[in-house]
């Protein structure tokens, strides 16, 4: 199916289906013809991408992300969305694997928070993190042992001019929790612990927190948590809203 975006999913799989309704949601359409053609790969059997990167676990990821790359763009996708935040460790060798864009959930994110930080992206809301240059933004992040122990959104954050900050041991054992106890387990978040994380990363000095783990994004919409908190910036809508403009497509006002 040409001109499609290639939508490399299943990792995991409830992150893949609220992307894909985020596109629906997000595109400015009256009739379904309107809409954008996706091809989804929601290969759910991809080995466990945090379990490799920290080294519990020898069966790489890698060659199926590659894979399925290559299947997207045979396909005849004009481009590749990742909505999974641990797999961008791998994101140069699947960038390399092909031939068309491959969007980074990553960079877009920071640079979206960045700039929602310095004011650009919304009117000045009376917060110190408005006005701040970009040089002393501190970036609170909220994603895998996996993406925190490699260290991508850091790696990122410096071609930002950002600081990005994770949680105290005791704070990321939460998260892991909520990600892997209850998300990807299909079991119910405790609001209570949510807000705990959030604040935490508040009182570290962060300007802004990102929800850097996809499965963290359907707790966010869930929990309604980039309402409840101005300063919360769910990476999933920010994938959804670059691939919305990348094919073309006008952003539904609503949504943003």
């Amino acid at each position: 199916m040409k001109n499609s975006v290639g939508v490399l999913g299943g990792i995991g799989p409830l992150a893949t289906v609220y992307f894909m309704d985020l596109i629906i949601r997000m595109t400015e359409a009256e009739t379904d013809q309107e809409h954008i053609n996706m091809l989804v790969s929601n290969h759910a059997t991809i080995p466990d991408r945090t379990d490799y990167i920290l080294g519990k676990s020898k069966d790489s990821p890698l060659k199926d992300m590659t894979d399925d790359a290559k299947m997207l763009e045979e396909a005849g996708c004009l481009f590749i969305v990742i909505p999974c935040n641990t797999a961008h460790y791998f994101f140069e060798d699947i960038e390399r694997s092909v031939k068309i864009p491959v969007i980074n959930i990553i960079k877009e994110t920071i640079r979206y928070a960045a700039d929602k930080c310095c004011g650009k992206d919304r009117k000045e809301s009376g917060t110190s993190s408005a006005s701040k240059a970009s040089g002393s933004i501190k970036l609170g992040i909220l994603a895998t042992e996996g993406t925190i122990s490699s260290g991508t959104y850091s790696y990122y954050g410096k071609e930002e001019n950002v600081c990005c900050v994770a949680p105290d041991k005791e704070y990321q054992k939460k998260v892991n929790h909520i990600i892997y106890g209850c998300v990807k387990a299909g079991l119910p978040v405790d609001e209570k612990e949510v807000d705990e994380v959030i604040e935490h990363m508040r009182n570290k000095g962060c300007d802004a927190v990102i929800m850097g783990c996809t499965e963290l994004s359907v707790v966010c919409e869930d929990m309604h948590l980039d309402k409840k908190y101005d300063f919360v910036v769910d990476s999933l809508k920010v994938l959804a809203m670059k691939t919305v403009t990348m094919y073309g497509k006008t952003l539904r006002s609503a949504d943003l």
